[in-house]
């Protein structure tokens, strides 16, 4: 979650120099190399056959489509209006993981995620600075949050069956291949964008994605796609402590106030209903 926090100061800098479908492939070719090195190192084989529908699914929709998305969505949107769409993903990720992997929806996760969800639209508006908000926005934030949603879902059944590295990993090179349609635009801008422009990019491909995605692999493997949803609701919070303490952006009363209840509602989120065992 901090690494996930830590790439929207990035993407900042890389996404004013790179076009969104550039910007998706650059950090995922960067992952891939990465991920790549760890498996031949790491004498890591091909995942089983019955992991593959999962890692294809999750590939297209989280990590091709929902990056491409979410970099083109939040040129045409205020930064409340993306808050507003892109975190129902976590919402949408218990609904469809109550229906698709029978998780159940718990009372403590529908309220621990209505009150992050409040908090991350707080925050959102507390910092949008009264920009705009276009209907091909809209539409583009909700696509990246369908994409999101769906390629958790189709990803947790496939760590039944392969690693966290390996789901993560194949995962990247299915998103990497379903992006290489954008490889001229990268080309293009590699030559001309800003120094600094790359190493942020260079830098989403690293940690954000390689490592975050990883570790976020091996947790969703131990619990459930709503719970580890849910949890994503601490990213907003974060977010507004990293640009405070890295960008010297002093949040607002209000801001501090939404992201306490991001934080209070993914505590809300984790408890465990008496009688049922912990997971």
């Amino acid at each position: 979650m901090v690494l996930w926090a830590s790439a929207f100061v990035s993407i900042r800098s890389a996404g004013a120099a790179y076009p969104p479908g550039a910007l998706a492939l650059g950090r995922l070719l960067t992952a891939s190399l990465v991920l790549g090195a760890v498996c031949l190192v790491r004498r890591v084989g091909l995942p089983p056959r019955a992991a593959w529908p999962g890692i294809v699914t999750s590939g297209l929709l989280w990590f091709g489509g929902y990056m491409v998305l979410l970099n083109w969505g939040e040129r045409e949107v205020d930064a409340g209006t993306a808050a507003l769409v892109v975190n129902i993903g976590p919402l949408l990720i218990a609904l469809l993981g109550a229906r698709l992997l029978g998780e159940g929806l718990p009372r403590p996760l529908l309220l621990g995620m209505a009150v992050s969800f409040a908090g991350a639209v707080v925050v959102g508006l507390s910092t949008s600075g009264g920009g705009h908000a276009s209907p091909l926005g809209v539409v583009l934030c909700l696509l990246a949050a369908l994409s999101y949603a769906g390629g958790v879902v189709a990803q947790k059944p496939a760590l039944a069956h392969a690693g966290a590295l390996q789901v993560t990993t194949f995962g990247c090179f299915v998103g990497t291949l379903a992006c290489l349609p954008f490889a001229g635009q990268l080309l293009d801008e590699v030559s001309q964008a800003p120094v600094g422009a790359t190493l942020n990019m260079l830098y989403l491909g690293v940690f954000p994605t390689a490592l975050a995605f990883t570790t976020w692999a091996f947790a969703l493997a131990r619990t459930t796609a709503g719970r580890m949803g849910a949890t994503t609701y601490v990213v907003p919070a974060l977010v507004v402590l990293m640009s405070w303490a890295v960008l010297d952006e002093v949040p607002a009363p209000l801001t501090l106030a939404g992201g306490a209840l991001c934080l209070a509602g993914v505590a809300v989120s984790r408890r465990v209903p008496r009688g049922r065992p912990g997971v």
